[in-house]
């Protein structure tokens, strides 16, 4: 894929302040560290479109991000574009903070996630050293419950040799009960299924 365009539009906290539900939409939510920020500045192919931090559940926000992207032909050059838009949601599992904060984010993360009309992908970045965790298993049933596409991403996969990669990835499909072709294996860090995300976010053919 080819990024023409990422950039960021706003932050939220209430459906009044998010922006007009003009293009298709795709949210990344995990538990906190997961690397989501890391993620998606590799996407977009910039180094701070999404702010990184080195503390846990320090995004409080939904952060949205608009994106242009065209496919790549098999001469190199420039193919059909879409238009989406990147929704980075708050951590879950471990966040900082008073409990109230917390619960006003869950409450955040739950409006948006079942009323945002434009809501058409959830992708669930899953640490893939770790494995899938009770809490992404969870989000995962909810998220087929609000029959919602699910793009399982397993992020920093490069601290695993090569060869544990293959086995843990169907461990996480297994604990997810999801395709295995819909766990992709990826590295912000090596740049490895960048554009298989962008494949299945855009439904774009390999």
């Amino acid at each position: 894929m080819i990024v023409l365009e990422a950039s960021f539009v706003k932050s939220a906290t209430t459906a009044e302040e998010w922006p007009p539900a003009d293009r298709p939409e795709a949210a990344f939510c995990g538990r906190s560290n997961v690397g989501k920020s890391s993620c998606l500045n590799a996407l977009a192919n910039r180094r701070q479109l999404a702010r990184v931090s080195r503390t846990p559940g320090r995004t409080r926000l939904l952060n949205f991000f608009d994106v242009r992207v065209a496919e790549r032909t098999r001469s190199g050059g420039r193919g059909p574009v879409h238009a989406l838009r990147l929704a980075d949601l708050p951590g879950y599992g471990f966040a900082s903070g008073p409990r109230e904060e917390r619960e006003r984010w869950k409450e955040m993360i739950e409006t948006y996630l079942t009323r945002r009309a434009a809501l058409r992908t959830l992708v669930v970045l899953v640490d893939g050293e770790l494995g899938a965790q009770p809490s992404d298993v969870e989000m995962v049933r909810w998220a087929a419950s609000l029959h919602k596409k699910i793009v399982v991403v397993a992020t920093k996969l490069d601290r695993l040799a090569r060869t544990r990669r293959p086995p843990q990835l169907e461990k996480i499909s297994a604990r997810l009960d999801v395709q295995r072709e819909r766990v992709i294996a990826f590295s912000a860090k090596e740049r490895f299924g960048v554009d298989e995300v962008w494949r299945a976010l855009t439904g774009a053919e390999a």
